[in-house]
């Protein structure tokens, strides 16, 4: 029996990437929004304190100012208004088009799993010319890490502990970059698997991973 061409093909490679401070930094975007929240409500927002905690959908950022009974309404009234005043502001951050770009030359497929509400993410990456296979938005930790299994990714790249969370929820190794919130030792700390500088590092760890 030939059992090359019996076995079963390989599966393809799925790497999820995590949005804000892993592939660009929309903090910029994200205070200007919560600005105008605030300023609608007349509810106080520290929006300088609020952009140090990217990473969980607005409604965990939002329950830090509103009461419990106000906050859904503030984060439709932030997500109406980010398509406009948030989406188009940011940077990308060093190295992510190359990091998407050396995915896609390994035959491998690119998705993004963020905290973020999906359609505002998908206008972010637009804006910023990140092109990815698909999308999915408002999970963070744990619920990433249901996305990524689902997706059969192998490889989660994040900035945040609760990336780590989902890519071990996901069964995936769990790649961190030092551009967040979090130091290079804190994510070390945390159990990331693989911790770089920023995403520069990332084609070339690739390279070597998949080489075995």
């Amino acid at each position: 029996m030939n059992t090359t061409e019996n076995a079963s093909p390989a599966p393809a490679l799925t790497i999820g990437f995590d949005l804000d401070m892993t592939l660009a930094d929309g903090r910029p975007g994200i205070k200007a929004v919560l600005d105008m929240v605030a300023a609608e409500t007349g509810v106080t927002i520290d929006s300088d304190l609020a952009i140090t905690r990217v990473g969980p959908p607005i409604e965990e950022e939002l329950a830090n100012w509103f009461p419990a009974d106000e906050v859904d309404a503030a984060a439709d009234r932030y997500r109406a208004l980010f398509p406009q005043y948030g989406a188009p502001v940011g940077e990308l951050l060093p190295g992510a088009l190359e990091a998407i770009a050396a995915v896609h030359r390994h035959g491998g497929r690119t998705i993004v799993v963020t905290g973020k509400f999906e359609p505002n993410a998908r206008l972010n990456l637009a804006a910023l010319g990140i092109k990815v296979d698909d999308v999915f938005g408002s999970v963070f930790a744990d619920r990433k890490g249901a996305v990524l299994r689902e997706q059969g990714a192998s490889v989660y790249v994040g900035d945040h502990l609760g990336d780590i969370t989902g890519a071990r929820a996901g069964g995936a190794l769990a790649v961190t970059v030092a551009t967040g919130p979090f130091t290079a030792d804190q994510l070390r700390e945390a159990g990331a698997d693989v911790v770089l500088k920023d995403l520069t590092e990332f084609p070339g760890w690739l390279d070597a991973h998949l080489a075995g």
